[in-house]
């Protein structure tokens, strides 16, 4: 994993960086971003850029050619190791510890790091069961620690959301961050810090990953993963800088549905009180496929968050394109504070009845004739 394969995060990378360039590594560092972030990318990002074997002093990256990234990268380096939450499977009946899914986990990282718990315990085959640190794997983090690299200049320990750790596990990890072993570098990604004890807090090195913006997610999917700009814009929009929820969106959609477009005329009607292209539209809104029609709810809700925002101030939506510009800025005389909450409430309720397997075609007619009625209480 390069700095380069990750979206955004500018300013991020460039504290990582200089903080190997000028010997300044701090021995725990808590990567703290919302599920779905860059937090876990950022982590092994630099941990191959702390230990590359032929890294200029000035550069922006690790080389991805020397052994010890070739290493990295697939995750099998003997100085990377990894504390995970896990449960008992199938597979693994007793004494779950991290180390005897590495395999899987190598597996489920190198496919997307931008997944979360849920996803890590349906891909190990949890079932129900929660995930957690076992107070088992803290025996384990102090035989691993308690050797010396073997290869590398830093032995790194990435611990994946630590708030999930038994109060054993936390005692034996705060131990360890009171009294550093040498030459290890401890990396907690979390995706909810609050939950971590405050000696914890207290011994780390803060770093904040933030959500990505509409553009920076748009570019990245539209360049990195080849998705048509119209809908990586619509990915990006729906996702709210979440490159995560962005991917899982993707994979369960479908690509060529212009939702921008069907929002706009749906507005439209509804404002102009059309019934008969209300009943035209639900047979289109039908045809969509239940995920789909999912999908276009979420997008129309953010869409109408960007009509308000932009009636309020338009420097709030920096970002419009050239078919949204006209749109929005001609809507948003009509989406006010006075009916932004029930328009909202309507669009919601739309979902969670789609969600239910209600007819889509009555569900869609019904949110019609509300909206309609709202938008003339502008």
């Amino acid at each position: 994993m390069r700095f380069s394969d990750i979206p955004g995060q500018q300013n991020v990378k460039q504290v990582l960086r200089q903080s190997v360039r000028q010997s300044h590594v701090a021995h725990a560092q808590l990567f703290r971003g919302a599920e779905g972030s860059a937090a876990l990318a950022l982590a092994l990002a630099y941990a191959a850029f702390l230990n590359c074997e032929n890294r200029p002093a000035e550069a922006a990256d690790s080389c991805g050619q020397c052994p010890s990234c070739q290493k990295i990268d697939k995750l099998v380096h003997p100085d990377l190791n990894f504390i995970l939450p896990v449960t008992t499977t199938k597979a693994v009946v007793k004494d779950a510890v991290s180390s005897k899914f590495a395999a899987e986990w190598r597996t489920f990282v190198l496919e997307n790091p931008y997944q979360g718990l849920n996803d890590w315990m349906q891909y190990i085959g949890a079932d129900n069961k929660q995930g957690s640190i076992s107070k088992e794997e803290s025996l384990q983090l102090l035989r691993l620690v308690s050797l010396k690299a073997f290869e590398a200049q830093f032995k790194i320990v990435i611990i994946w959301l630590p708030e999930l750790m038994h109060p054993a596990a936390a005692n034996a990890v705060l131990k360890l961050l009171e009294e550093p072993p040498p030459a290890t570098v401890f990396l907690l990604v979390s995706n909810a810090p609050e939950q971590l004890l405050p000696t914890i807090i207290s011994r780390v090195q803060p770093v904040v990953v933030r959500p990505l913006t509409e553009e920076e997610l748009t570019q990245w999917l539209h360049e990195a993963r080849q998705v048509p700009e119209v809908k990586a814009r619509q990915l990006a929009q729906m996702a709210e800088g979440n490159i995560g929820s962005a991917l899982a969106t993707q994979s369960t959609a479908a690509t060529d549905h212009d939702y921008f477009e069907l929002f706009a005329k749906w507005m439209r009607t509804c404002y102009g009180n059309k019934v008969s292209e209300m009943l035209e539209k639900s047979d289109e809104f039908q045809k969509l496929g239940r995920e789909n029609q999912k999908e276009f709810l979420h997008y129309a809700l953010t869409e109408l968050r960007k009509v308000l925002l932009f009636g309020l101030d338009p420097q709030l939506v920096p970002h419009l394109s050239a078919a949204e510009q006209p749109f929005v800025q001609g809507f948003s005389r009509f989406v006010t504070p006075r009916n932004a909450e029930p328009l909202t409430r309507q669009l919601n309720e739309a979902h969670y009845h789609v969600e239910r397997n209600a007819n889509p075609r009555m569900v869609f007619v019904d949110t019609s004739l509300r909206v309609a009625e709202l938008l003339r209480q502008s």
